[in-house]
């Protein structure tokens, strides 16, 4: 009779991975990035061979490129491993937030989570009359018709409207392909998903741009087993900030992210 090795199998394991701020280009404070957390996603997918990634999220989106570099590491990774990935939404997941939500294979949400604005959104300001009360003559010499296309101190012109659009509609495209791709006919066929609304909860549920409500510890011992292990990874805040370096930059970044949450009622 051979011995039992049941108590030499390891119990599995999630590793968690906490995605939480603006989705930047610009590598400071708690912004997200493809360079900033590309470590994170890369440990979370080898260490200890989970039997599933989880993401924790919360953004209310910012750059739609660092957004889907960030859902293809993803995704490359889940393939590559074949371990599946499971989203909790936390306060937020609208717009790039969203984006990346929809990279997991299930995403699970609160009954109070924000969920959606697929869209894109281009915002600038126009001070040509305030510089005009004031003296000041604003000077641009280009080569090229379209080089200073909405510049922020001369009147705005149809034209550079209109070429914005178009490169806002590409955008859009790309992101209604993706989420498209990601939840396929999890999408009820007669809902326009793509105007940038957002959805709340059960809503979001109903809607298809989620899977149910659940949050993360009991339902990944749901569906992996009560004895799953948990291991979290997340982005480090070193000292530096804290001691206040940089102040002006992260003011900037902090004021940014206090807005775009605001957006949401957040």
């Amino acid at each position: 009779m051979k011995p039992s090795l049941a108590f030499l199998r390891r119990a599995p394991r999630v590793n968690v991975i906490h995605l939480q701020g603006v989705i930047s280009a610009q590598s400071r404070g708690s912004a997200l990035n493809d360079r900033s957390v590309a470590p994170l996603i890369e440990k979370a997918f080898s260490k200890g061979k989970p039997a599933a990634v989880a993401l924790v999220l919360n953004s209310p989106g910012g750059s739609p490129v660092q957004s889907s570099l960030i859902g293809a590491r993803i995704r490359r990774l889940a393939e590559e491993k074949k371990v599946p990935v499971h989203a909790f939404v936390e306060d937020v997941a609208a717009s790039g937030g969203y984006w990346l939500a929809s990279a997991a294979d299930h995403i699970w949400v609160d009954d109070c989570s924000v969920v959606g604005s697929i869209g894109v959104i281009s915002a600038s300001f126009g001070a040509h009359e305030l510089i005009a009360r004031h003296g000041i003559e604003r000077r641009v010499h280009t080569a090229g018709r379209s080089k200073s296309m909405l510049d922020p101190f001369r009147p705005e012109k149809e034209d550079d409207v209109e070429r914005l659009g178009a490169i806002l509609s590409q955008v859009h495209d790309a992101f209604i392909a993706h989420v498209k791709n990601r939840r396929g006919a999890k999408l009820p066929e007669d809902a326009d998903l793509f105007t940038g609304e957002v959805w709340v909860g059960r809503k979001a549920v109903e809607q298809g741009l989620a899977d149910g409500i659940a949050h993360l510890k009991p339902k990944m011992q749901e569906l992996y087993g009560e004895k799953a292990k948990f291991q979290v990874f997340a982005k480090r805040r070193g000292l530096i900030p804290f001691m206040g370096a940089r102040i002006a930059g992260d003011l900037g970044l902090a004021l940014e992210e206090r807005a775009l949450f605001a957006r949401y009622g957040l």
